[in-house]
């Protein structure tokens, strides 16, 4: 099994060390992830300016860009094979309900997905790395039963897994749930630079607004380890036929205002 690990906190975070090191002792394990931390940002993709690779002294890859670079360039050369998994994480702190759109722990997975690879994005709910080696050893467990399942060499997939602060013995078993919602973001934070000029730091993600059962929040509160399985498709498909009502709607009233 080969596997390539990235992450959004940058190479020399806990959270990957710990990941590769788990996964190292069932899998051929490769590390290409960003330089510095990009939490938060999502897909992105540096198109405007070059990307250089450079390798730590423990033979991990660290690019100079996003999470969804570091995939990218993996994929498309880098690496000179297909791995069998990607692997995004331990990220430092929850990826639950609507972080997903930003994370760039997902935005990692979600790369490898898109290039017709099964992936996987592990994040701790809780931040500031508590029972880093239990959440390290349920990816670990985690990953082999996929492949012992033969769940590698199908189509691909997208896993979201978020992994309570717990020791080992008292994390939950494995929870298939839904996203929940999360209230709007904090305010903003305004500071006055030397200069007189205000500077604007984003609030902190909000509080849970759905967090019912069934969803993610409601799994690792109870000690569950929450796996929420991911699309790509934003389409509203239930709302589909109420759109193409109201822009056949729209339509009409243009033509009869042409013939006016």
């Amino acid at each position: 099994m080969k596997i390539l690990i990235s992450n959004d906190d940058g190479y020399q975070a806990p959270g990957i060390v710990a990941l590769y090191s788990a996964l190292k002792t069932i899998a051929d394990v490769e590390v290409v992830a960003p330089e510095h931390n990009n939490s938060a940002k999502s897909n992105a993709l540096t198109l405007h300016s070059p990307l250089s690779v450079r390798e730590a002294a423990n033979g991990f890859r660290y690019v100079n860009g996003t999470p969804a670079d570091c995939v990218h360039i993996a994929l498309t050369g880098l690496l000179g094979y297909k791995p069998d998994l990607v692997v995004s994480g331990i990220n430092n702190g929850a990826n639950m309900g609507d972080d997903t759109v930003y994370s760039g722990t997902v935005g990692a997975a979600m790369e490898g997905y898109l290039f017709g690879v099964p992936s996987i994005a592990f994040s701790q709910v809780e931040r500031d790395w508590g029972e880093l080696d239990a959440a390290a050893a349920k990816a670990r467990d985690m990953v082999a039963q996929l492949e012992q399942q033969k769940l590698l060499g199908s189509s691909p997939w997208l896993l979201n897994v978020n992994i309570p602060n717990l020791p080992l013995s008292r994390l939950g078993a494995m929870k298939v749930c839904r996203l929940g919602r999360r209230h709007s973001a904090e305010p903003v934070i305004t500071q006055v630079s030397p200069r007189g000029e205000t500077m604007y730091w984003i609030g902190s993600a909000g509080a849970a607004k759905d967090e019912s059962e069934g969803t993610d929040f409601h799994a690792t509160a109870q000690g569950h380890v929450a796996v929420t399985p991911l699309k790509v498709d934003l389409t509203d498909h239930d709302h589909l036929v109420y759109w193409a009502q109201t822009a056949a709607r729209l339509q009409a009233v243009a033509a009869h205002k042409e013939d006016a």
